[in-house]
């Protein structure tokens, strides 16, 4: 039996549940209607249906390639909503932050939970599916919430602008996807606007993301505009302009002419493609010819895209706006994503080395015990503050089943944490469940210290085992270096307190946003990925949080580093802490990071924060009754310490800190965690004034690696400008057209079939008639200061008609006259 045939076996029914709105706007309610509605009159639900009918899946593109439109036409077909939202008009139901409508992009990921296909489309054996569906920003600040959500993906629709093709920051998304191994289609969109081409968006698909096309859809043309969307597969018209798409009215359509003959030859290309990866397609084809069922072709596709390499790509083709190929999108979403059940084993982190989850919940062999532990196992990827529910923890369950008011373990943090109520998110829409199964993606309330990237464990108890599964972690953050700061003081000391608490829950919703306080000058400074990411939290802040403070201006954020390593520095931490005496001590040696260090640390135990490693070794491990809290301490003062450098109160950089606890020297007798921080810290701000003091404290500045599309007749004086007044280095310039493939590239162009375009071979000044500019593509290394302002500075060289991405590429050291000015 073939995957897809076996996918369809299973069917449950449940009840409704119930539905309780968040405070967001009434107009909301409304619109939303629809959500609960449908819910209420379907025969499943998302909390029982079986999980080979559950499909996690993200959308991820460049941004303003059409991610939101796309998901609120998908609301709107599966009956969740009344009518679709517009992004221009500021009512999507998934942006539904201020700031996201006020600038027409998407700030946050929203997790939306919806059923398809729909009541009306459902055959009389069907079953319908559980969407849970991740809308992820698509600007490049905002990158650390793209690489949270992907990992917990079972698949990725990557959305491309049929005008523009593949974009840079498609290319990052669909790259991080790859990293995880997430299964992808791809969606090429806006093919209603002039200018758009199907054929060379598939013809950019292959060249830049490294892999075949599959042409699962080509677009039927009416002169220039698409009417509607042929699937190559089942040789029939999936989707048609004025339609809504429903079987009855799509079976009126009958393919002829040139359209057919295009299937045709499309179908014949993409069963070729199949069979040279997969066996069992190959041996059907040999016995029964080219003309195969639609259902085994289905069934080689998603056995051949599970296993998450890329090295065919399904294309489908539409429009969202106009709601064009959206609905047969969700079908394919059905038919060749995976489910849950159909992805690999999870690799989890015990201690620092990734093991299969079933064999980090093996008891150990010292117990005796034979059965596995029934362990609920959860990754949080996202928080949010809402008004009316406190913090919302957003979660995927891998294992076990996840209870509301069940003691949960925070591995991460090791503390016991108990949740109120669960709930299953439709954007600003709430449904309560009292469990979440295997495969589920929900949010949970009441959790008063879990972060984005923790992992939940949960035992059926208050009490942690004392076994290596109390420090199972799902893909621990890796959160980058900021790059840059605004200063903020509070009007009043109340006001303080207010902030502290805001700036608190921020940093729980976005852990690439740092603060810290200045006691002696009792500023604020808040830290993060880039100029967006800064005002986007300035304005959750001021709008959401309402705190009130005298704001600075945005700054780069400087790091300070060592030039050469410190002396051993020994300190003896004899306090009084939180009315509790104690006295504890520890060594330190702080060293710059060389390449032959990274090989050295691969078999020992630390951890790397911010561009800065920490090690913790013991002379005696014997003497030490808790060395992994021990650990934790003494690494918790290091990473204090380096938080400020001696020079210009910049976070240190580039950094290895080995500490030396030796219990038969360092130990006192009974003592506080408190104390070991303490110890930690002072040891290791005493070696660092005395590098300063010997002038060994140097001062880095990041360095962006840029990406700018800008017209041919600008390029010349944007690099001009970029090496000359900017002090960057320009790497590399490319014609946007070009399909040549890629040096050392797997995919060669010839071989890449993409059908033709309606004006392609009408007239040789297609770029004339079609109102497109011969684009060229600029690749840079800037310093982060010339950036800070350049896109204002941009549009007044190309007239507006540019795109600008920054990602952190380096930090480099500051010499000579620009370091004298700092």
């Amino acid at each position: 039996m073939s995957l897809l045939a076996y996918a369809y076996r299973a069917a449950s029914k449940c009840s409704g549940l119930a539905r309780r709105p968040l405070p967001y706007s009434t107009s909301y309610h409304s619109r939303l209607l629809g959500v609960r509605r449908a819910y209420s009159a379907r025969s499943a639900s998302p909390t029982d249906t079986g999980i080979r009918h559950v499909r996690n899946i993200g959308i991820i593109a460049h941004v303003d390639a059409g991610k939101t439109t796309t998901t609120e036409q998908m609301l709107y077909n599966c009956g969740a909503l009344k009518r679709a939202g517009n992004v221009d008009h500021g009512d999507t139901v998934t942006d539904f932050l201020p700031m996201e409508r006020q600038r027409g992009i998407t700030i946050q990921s929203a997790a939306i939970t919806f059923m398809w296909p729909p009541k009306d489309r459902l055959d009389l054996d069907g079953q319908q599916y559980v969407i849970n569906l991740i809308d992820t920003p698509g600007h490049v600040d905002f990158r650390f919430e793209v690489q949270r959500c992907v990992p917990i993906l079972d698949g990725a629709i990557c959305v491309i602008d049929g005008v523009e093709g593949v974009e840079a920051h498609t290319e990052r998304v669909w790259f991080s996807a790859h990293e995880f191994k997430v299964p992808r289609i791809v969606f090429v969109n806006k093919l209603d606007r002039d200018g758009a081409s199907f054929k060379k968006s598939v013809q950019d698909i292959g060249m830049k993301l490294n892999g075949m096309p599959l042409v699962c859809q080509i677009p039927w043309w009416h002169k220039e505009t698409i009417r509607g969307v042929v699937d190559v597969i089942s040789r029939s018209v999936v989707s048609w302009v004025g339609t809504k798409d429903t079987p009855d009215e799509l079976s009126k359509i009958i393919l002829e002419g040139s359209i057919k003959d295009e299937t045709e030859r499309a179908r014949e290309i993409l069963i070729e493609q199949l069979c040279e990866k997969d066996d069992e397609l190959l041996e059907l084809w040999t016995t029964q010819g080219k003309d195969l069922p639609e259902a085994s072709v289905k069934a080689a596709m998603r056995r051949v895209i599970n296993d998450g390499e890329g090295t065919l790509i399904p294309v489908f083709a539409g429009s969202s706006l106009k709601n064009i190929g959206v609905a047969s999108l969700l079908d394919a979403v059905r038919d060749y994503l995976p489910s849950p059940s159909d992805r690999p084993e999870l690799e989890v982190n015990v201690r620092r080395a990734y093991k299969p989850l079933s064999s980090a919940l093996e008891p150990p062999k010292s117990s005796g015990k034979t059965q596995r532990q029934d362990v609920a196992l959860a990754a949080v990827f996202k928080v949010v503050h809402d008004p009316r529910r406190g913090m919302l923890t957003f979660v995927r369950v891998y294992h076990g089943v996840l209870k509301k008011n069940t003691p949960m373990w925070n591995a991460n943090l090791q503390r016991f944490e108990r949740p109120l109520n669960m709930l299953q998110i439709s954007a600003a829409q709430t449904i309560e469940v009292p469990y979440l199964s295997p495969g589920q993606i929900g949010a949970i309330t009441g959790l008063g210290a879990a972060r984005t990237g923790d992992t939940l464990l949960g035992f059926g108890s208050n009490k942690a085992p004392q076994t290596d599964v109390a420090a199972i972690q799902v893909r621990p953050p890796e959160i980058p270096p900021a790059v840059a700061f605004i200063v903020l003081d509070a009007y009043s000391p109340t006001g303080a307190r207010a902030l502290e608490a805001a700036l608190d829950s921020l940093s729980r919703e976005d852990p690439s946003l740092r603060w810290f306080k200045d006691e002696k000058t009792e500023q604020y400074t808040l830290s993060g990925m880039g100029r967006l990411h800064l005002e986007v939290a300035r304005d959750r802040l001021e709008n959401h949080y309402k705190a009130e403070a005298y704001w600075g201006a945005i700054s780069v954020d400087y790091k300070e580093c060592l030039t050469v390593p410190t002396g051993p520095h020994r300190t003896v931490y004899d306090n009084v802490v939180a009315g509790k005496a104690g006295k504890a001590a520890c060594s330190v040696v702080v060293e710059p990071i060389e390449d032959s260090h990274r090989d050295a640390l691969s078999a020992t135990s630390y951890l790397e924060r911010d561009g800065n490693i920490v090690r913790v070794e013991f002379s005696r491990e014997d003497l030490v009754s808790n060395i992994e809290t021990v650990r934790q301490q003494l690494t918790n003062g290091v990473i204090s310490a380096l938080a400020r450098g001696p020079r210009r109160n910049s976070p240190m950089h580039n950094c290895l800190v080995t500490v030396t606890y030796d219990a038969a020297t360092d130990s006192f007798g009974p003592t506080t965690g408190a104390h070991l921080v303490g110890a930690a810290n002072i040891a290791v701000r005493s070696a660092l004034k005395e590098a300063y003091q010997q002038g060994t404290i140097a001062i880095l500045e990041p360095v962006m690696r840029i990406t700018i599309v800008c017209p041919e007749v600008a390029a010349g004086a944007v690099q001009h400008d970029l090496q000359s007044a900017r002090g960057g280095l320009v790497l590399e310039v490319k014609d946007m057209q070009e399909t040549t493939a890629r040096e050392g590239g797997p995919i060669d162009a010839s071989d890449i079939y993409a059908p033709p375009d309606p004006y392609e071979f009408q007239t040789t000044l297609r770029e004339t008639l079609k109102g497109r500019l011969r684009m060229l593509e600029i690749t840079a290394r800037v310093p982060f200061v010339e950036m800070l302002d350049y896109d204002t500075h941009l549009r007044s060289k190309t007239q507006g008609r540019h795109t600008l991405m920054m990602a952190l590429d380096t930090f480099e050291r500051v010499t000579g006259q620009r370091e004298k000015a700092l």
